[in-house]
C-alpha cells in the first residue's frame, strides 16, 4: 500500500494507506461474485476505480500522476490453462486498440524480461505518444499468487469447485489493466489537429473516433426564421433518444462548422427553406467535409452506421443487435405515429 498522512500534523496517527491498485477489492469478493453469478471457470471480473503512485515527480501532462483512474480486468482460469489465457487476451486487447482506427504503427508489445515475483508472464501494449512509446495498458498471468495470499492471512478458503472434473482448486489469474486517463491521452492526441485546407485556410478538428465523440450529430437551421428551428427540433426529437445531439444556430453556417469540428462531432445537418417541402437536409462529414443531400428519413441509418460503437470491433466481436436497434427504432416511430397516446 502507498503510506502517506493526513492533517496538518505528521506522526503515526496521521498516517493513512491509499491502494496502488484495485484489483484488491476483485480477489477478496472473488468467492462472493462467483457464487451469487453462479460463474464457472473461466470468467472475469472488471472494475475501475481510483489508484495512487507515490510518484516523486508527475509530469508528461495526466500521463503519470499520484491520483489516477484504473481499469482492471482479473481473469480466472484453470491451473495450466494461464498461457493459452494470457496469449488470448494480448492478442485480443491489441485488436481492441487497433480498432479505434489510430493505425497499427502506433501500438507495440513490450514483453517484460524481468517479472515479479508473482508472475509467469507480463507484457505491455505500449502506445506512441507526442512523447514516444509509452506504457497504456498492461497483461500479467499472475498465476494463483493473489487468491492463495488471500486465503492464508484471511483464514478462509478462496477455491473454485469445479463438478466437472469434481475437484477443488485455486484458479490461476490472468490479469489486464489500463489506465482510462492514459487512455485519454493517447485518444486526444491522436485526434486533435491542425489541418491546412485546399483553399490556404485552416481549421482545428477533432478527429475523435465517431463511437466515442461526444456529441453524435449538430442539427442546424439555415437562418433563425421561417419555420426552420421548428423543423431543426423535430429531427432532434427523432434522433435524441439513440444520439447525443447538439442544436446550433449561432453565427454563420461556415462559423457553427468549425465549432463542430474543434469539438469533434461526426456530423452537421443544416436544415434549410427546400427541408420544408422536400423532407431533406445537408449532412456533412467531419472528417470528409464532403456534404450530401439526404432525406430526413434515412438520417438515422446514416449516423448510426458511423457512431455505433459495435461497428469498431465488427471485425472480431459479432454484431448482435445493429440492425436490429434501426429497425425497432423505425417500428417504435411508426407505433407513435399510429396510436399518438401520449398527446392524449
Amino acid at each position: 500500500m502507498f503510506a502517506t498522512e493526513l492533517g496538518s500534523v505528521s506522526g503515526e496517527s496521521a498516517k493513512i494507506y491509499l491502494r496502488p491498485e484495485t484489483a484488491q477489492g476483485i480477489f477478496v469478493n472473488f468467492l462472493n461474485v462467483q457464487k451469487s453469478g453462479r460463474m464457472k471457470i473461466p470468467f472475469g471480473i472488471a472494475q475501475i476505480g481510483k489508484a495512487f503512485r507515490n510518484e516523486i515527480v508527475a509530469r508528461q501532462f495526466i500521463f503519470r500522476m499520484r491520483e489516477f483512474e484504473q481499469m482492471e480486468m482479473q481473469f480466472f482460469v484453470k491451473p495450466g490453462e494461464e498461457m493459452k489465457w494470457y496469449e488470448y487476451w494480448k492478442n485480443f486487447r491489441m485488436k481492441w486498440h487497433q480498432a479505434l482506427g489510430f493505425g497499427e504503427k502506433n501500438y507495440r508489445f513490450h514483453d517484460h524480461i524481468k517479472l515479479a515475483h508473482y508472475a509467469n508472464a507480463a507484457c505491455d501494449i505500449e502506445h506512441e505518444f507526442p512523447f514516444g512509446f509509452k506504457e497504456l495498458e498492461g497483461i500479467h498471468s499472475r498465476t494463483d499468487f493473489d487468491l492463495k495470499q488471500h486465503e492464508e492471512f484471511s483464514g478462509k478458503k478462496l477455491r473454485f469447485f469445479d463438478p466437472e472434473t469434481n475437484e477443488s482448486y485455486i484458479p490461476y489469474v490472468v490479469e489486464t489493466s489500463i489506465g482510462l486517463d492514459r487512455m485519454f491521452l493517447a485518444i486526444l492526441s491522436q485526434s486533435y489537429k491542425n489541418e491546412k485546407l485546399e483553399d490556404g485556410s485552416e481549421r482545428v478538428v477533432l478527429s475523435i473516433p465517431p463511437a466515442l465523440a461526444p456529441y453524435k450529430v449538430a442539427v442546424m437551421p439555415l437562418v433563425k426564421k421561417d419555420g426552420l428551428p421548428e423543423k431543426a427540433r423535430e429531427i432532434i426529437d427523432s434522433l435524441k433518444l439513440d444520439f447525443n445531439c447538439q442544436y446550433d444556430e449561432k453565427d454563420s453556417i461556415g462559423k457553427r462548422y468549425r465549432r463542430q469540428d474543434a469539438i469533434g462531432t461526426p456530423f452537421s445537418v443544416t436544415v434549410d427553406h427546400d427541408s420544408l417541402t422536400d423532407n431533406k437536409v445537408t449532412i456533412r462529414d467531419r472528417d470528409t467535409m464532403k456534404q450530401e443531400r439526404v432525406a430526413i428519413s434515412d438520417l438515422h441509418r446514416i449516423i448510426d452506421e458511423k457512431v455505433n460503437i459495435e461497428n469498431c470491433w465488427c471485425d472480431f466481436l459479432p454484431r448482435r443487435h445493429g440492425e436490429q436497434r434501426v429497425t425497432q427504432r423505425k417500428n417504435y416511430k411508426l407505433q407513435n405515429q399510429l396510436h399518438p397516446l401520449r398527446d392524449e
